[in-house]
C-alpha cells in the first residue's frame, strides 16, 4: 500500500473522495486507492464509512444517467467483513452538532468525522485537507502522502543520510 502502509492492522475511516477516485480511475490515485481497497477485501485492515458516502457518490451518475456508475458505487459501498457502512444515527448527528461548533467543517464533513470518531477509527483517509482540524485519529491526506514518499524515492535514488544528502553529511563529517 506504499504511502498507506501504516493502515495496516488498524481501522480506517474513507472519506467520500477515496472512493470516487477508486471507482473512477482518477489519476495518481486510483493505482494507491486500488491497492487500499485490495488489503481491505483481504482483511489486513478494517474501513469504515458512512451512508451518506453512497448518497454524495450517486449525485453525478443519476445526473448523467450513468447507470453502469451508480451501479459500481452501489457494489463499492455495501457492509462486508472488512468495510462497515454505517447509518447515520441520533449519535452520529449529536456529535456532528457538537464537531461544528469546534472546527470548521461543514455538516455532511461533520457527519463523517464523527462517524469516522463514534466508530473507534485510528486514521481517516482523505484528500481533504479540512479534516486535518481532528483531534483522536491520523489524518492522512492523499495528495500530501503521495508527495512525501515521491520525495521519499527521489531522496534515497539520489542518496541519502538521516533525510540529508550523502555529499552534505560527507562534507561535513569530522
Amino acid at each position: 500500500m506504499g504511502p498507506l502502509s501504516e493502515l495496516r492492522g488498524n481501522r480506517a475511516y474513507l472519506d467520500t473522495n477515496i472512493f470516487v477516485y477508486a471507482i473512477e480511475r482518477v489519476i495518481p490515485y486510483a493505482p494507491l486507492l486500488g491497492e487500499l481497497l485490495a488489503a481491505i477485501d483481504h482483511g489486513d485492515l478494517t474501513a469504515v464509512t458512512s451512508e451518506l458516502t453512497l448518497a454524495e457518490v450517486l449525485v453525478k451518475p443519476l445526473r448523467e444517467g450513468n447507470r453502469g456508475l451508480a451501479s459500481d458505487y452501489e457494489c463499492a459501498i455495501q457492509s462486508r467483513p472488512f468495510l462497515d457502512v454505517v447509518s447515520v444515527r441520533r449519535e452520529i448527528l449529536r456529535e456532528a452538532a457538537r464537531l461544528r461548533t469546534a472546527t470548521p467543517l461543514k455538516l455532511p464533513d461533520a457527519i463523517h468525522a464523527a462517524t469516522a470518531a463514534l466508530s473507534s477509527c485510528t486514521h481517516f483517509v482523505t484528500n481533504d485537507t479540512r479534516f486535518e482540524c481532528l483531534g483522536g485519529m491520523r489524518t492522512l491526506v492523499l495528495q500530501i502522502e503521495l508527495d512525501r514518499a515521491s520525495s521519499a524515492r527521489s531522496m534515497s535514488s539520489r542518496g541519502s543520510l538521516g533525510g540529508y544528502p550523502v555529499s552534505i553529511v560527507l562534507e561535513s563529517s569530522p
